[in-house]
């Protein structure tokens, strides 16, 4: 793996902190360790089954990794988006590949339902209310089942189906 400097060189990334110290997150924060990437599951369960996908390399752009890395690190999202779709059967599952905040490579899988009641919005514009209001951020931090469960059973399906 291609790995290019964090942002600036010397400030630290949070992705390769996070990459470097995987025994320090805590056990339903870890959905899966692939090759070229580590799923982790995101704060935000009222997508219930909302993961982020780092890539395992720092990079800023999907262009800078080399090609075996490229294919890798996506075939491990689709394989981890067709596990969330199996485990919770969303209407649409959407894919962010941003990086304005963290230039990390990182993909936001997020699992869309009907009863959302934003659902023809982005799930963005729910984020930055949630940043502001503290009932909002709980709403929206708060799944149908405890975050471990949910990894858990993302887990299962990756571990059966997907391995």
């Amino acid at each position: 793996m291609r790995n290019e400097p964090a942002a600036g060189g010397s400030s630290p990334c949070p992705f390769c902190d996070k990459l470097s110290g995987l025994e320090r997150l805590p056990p339903e924060e870890v959905v899966a360790e692939f090759t070229y990437s580590l799923a982790l599951l995101g704060p935000w369960q009222f997508y219930h089954g909302y993961c982020v996908l780092v890539a395992r390399g720092h990079a800023t752009e999907l262009s800078r990794l080399e090609p075996v890395e490229r294919r890798g690190y996506l075939d491990e999202m689709c394989v981890l988006a067709a596990a969330i779709e199996a485990c919770f059967g969303p209407h649409k599952l959407n894919y962010e590949l941003l990086g304005n905040q963290v230039p990390h490579l990182h993909w936001h899988l997020f699992p869309r339902y009907r009863s959302d009641p934003d659902a023809r919005q982005p799930v963005w514009l729910a984020l930055d209310r949630a940043e502001r209001d503290p009932c909002e951020r709980q709403r929206l931090q708060t799944g149908p089942m405890d975050r471990a469960a949910t990894a858990a059973r993302l887990r299962e399906k990756l571990r059966q189906d997907f391995r």
